[in-house]
């Protein structure tokens, strides 16, 4: 699957990122473990998670593969180059297990669920899979595995919201952090795994987020992500208060612990997504004003083959109402290329969309057939590779049009920006992001990290907006 790919929250098929809880010198644990996690955002915040629950049996995480005494790969199968990619990992892996018989592979995750008996039995890439909805078991898991049993839990949960495990944050800059506050979809879309391998969508207790959020800003956090495949349909009753809390209603909750606490969320769905929730993000001045909105395809053909069960005119309504509510609001976007009997009008209908709605982001993809979903059942995957490759270099090529004018339109205004560390590029500057989501650098003047600061944008990049700190 290719993509372009800007954002880590979005991005779905990077390489994996090793993690580590290495903060303190003078703590010791038994063992280590080291994790790479693949993924949407929900995979890294599940190896907090998976941090957490293994702290609490003296197992800390490390960055250094030399010193694991186990290796976790947290997995994705949204995307086939993420497959593709994982496996090769896991074969390298192998090679360290030659070296040194004890070392403990496993896989977790979605890839996990979906391939246990590829991985286990007959490619013996790993020595235990758990599933998402199975990481309480993994101490069990790895004791077994020490005896030289192989272990595998995959069930899913009905219930299960890890909402009472307090995640260890890996390598976090101590400002930004992921919260998730739903697992699994309920929505069948016909080209997602998701509801295979994560299960039935449940919500996790507001009271539990709240707190969450709160011990975050307690911290020195200064920006919250709201975690869900799809967080509008949110829906967690609390039976003491026989009150029914929305997104709407815990988008408020969290807003409200301090003006000081940025609050972002994703991902939404276009059916789901409410006036209620858009007037609360008007409300809040501390909720981004940004909305990332998958799409798909702009043909209403194939959002029909899709199971997206909207239409065409009917997401451009929804973007007018962001729009009319809220004016400034970012807008980012999910497009997938090459879908089963996609035409070239199709083709043409989502250039036409773009045209229409210009998002800030996009991420673009060409179709890969997943294995139990049911396009894979009912269609035919029909485009050829060449047509699908040509048909996405023409949505990344319109997008980077798009992408530059938004930037462009920001020079000369003042943002405030929230601090969350050095630039990449500069030592001498901070890298922040505004609120509409877009990257801005900017000299470092009198500012800490974690600090909000106005700046007055002065030119920009495709992807960056450079400006000047003022009083």
């Amino acid at each position: 699957m290719e993509e372009l790919m800007t954002d880590k929250l979005h991005d779905e098929t990077r390489q994996g990122e090793a993690f580590s809880t290495e903060k303190n010198p003078n703590q010791r644990f038994d063992k280590h473990f080291y994790i790479e996690s693949y993924g949407c955002a929900m995979n890294f915040a599940d190896s907090e998670v998976v941090a957490s629950i293994l702290q609490k049996e003296n197992i800390g995480s490390t960055s250094n593969l030399e010193k694991a005494d186990i290796i976790l790969i947290n997995t994705c199968s949204i995307r086939e180059k993420a497959e593709e990619r994982i496996r090769k990992r896991l074969t390298e892996f192998r090679q360290l297990k030659k070296q040194n018989p004890s070392l403990i592979i496993g896989i977790l995750g979605c890839m996990a669920e979906r391939l246990k008996a590829d991985l286990l039995e007959e490619e013996k890439l790993v020595d235990i899979v758990v599933g998402p909805d199975a990481y309480r078991s993994l101490p069990q898991l790895l004791e077994d595995a020490e005896t030289g049993q192989k272990g595998v839990n995959v069930l899913l949960s009905r219930d299960e919201t890890y909402g009472d495990i307090s995640p260890i944050r890996l390598n976090s800059n101590g400002i930004n952090a992921f919260v998730s506050i739903t697992r699994g979809c309920n929505n069948m879309c016909s080209f997602c795994v998701v509801p295979f391998t994560r299960g039935r969508e449940r919500s996790r207790s507001a009271i539990s987020i709240v707190a969450e959020c709160e011990a975050l800003f307690n911290d020195g956090y200064r920006e919250v992500t709201l975690l869900g495949q799809n967080v509008d349909s949110y829906n967690w009753n609390d039976e003491e208060k026989n009150e029914t809390i929305t997104f709407a209603k815990l988008l408020e909750k969290v807003a409200l612990i301090s003006p000081l606490l940025r609050v972002r969320f994703s991902t939404s769905h276009p059916k789901d997504i409410t006036d209620e929730v858009l007037f609360t993000i008007k409300k809040y001045e501390n909720v981004c004003n940004y909305i990332h909105l998958p799409v798909q395809s702009g043909s209403t053909r194939l959002l029909e083959l899709m199971n997206r069960t909207y239409s065409r005119e009917w997401y451009i309504s929804k973007v007018n109402r962001i729009k009319e509510l809220i004016p400034d609001c970012g807008l980012s976007t999910d497009l997938i290329s090459g879908f089963c009997s996609e035409t070239e009008e199709d083709h043409q209908d989502s250039l036409s969309l773009m045209e229409y709605c210009k998002y800030d982001l996009a991420y673009m993809y060409f179709y890969s057939e997943r294995p139990g979903t049911l396009a894979a059942r009912k269609l035919e995957d029909d485009i050829s590779l060449e047509t699908k490759k040509r048909r996405l270099q023409e949505l990344v090529a319109l997008h980077r049009i798009h992408s530059l004018e938004s930037m462009q339109k920001e020079v000369g205004k003042t943002f405030k920006v929230l601090i969350e560390g050095n630039s990449k590029k500069n030592e001498d500057e901070f890298y922040g992001r505004n609120d509409q989501n877009k990257v801005v650098v900017f000299p470092k003047m009198n500012f800490k990290k974690g600090e909000y600061a106005m700046v007055k944008i002065h030119e920009c990049t495709a992807g960056t907006l450079i400006g000047k700190a003022i009083d």
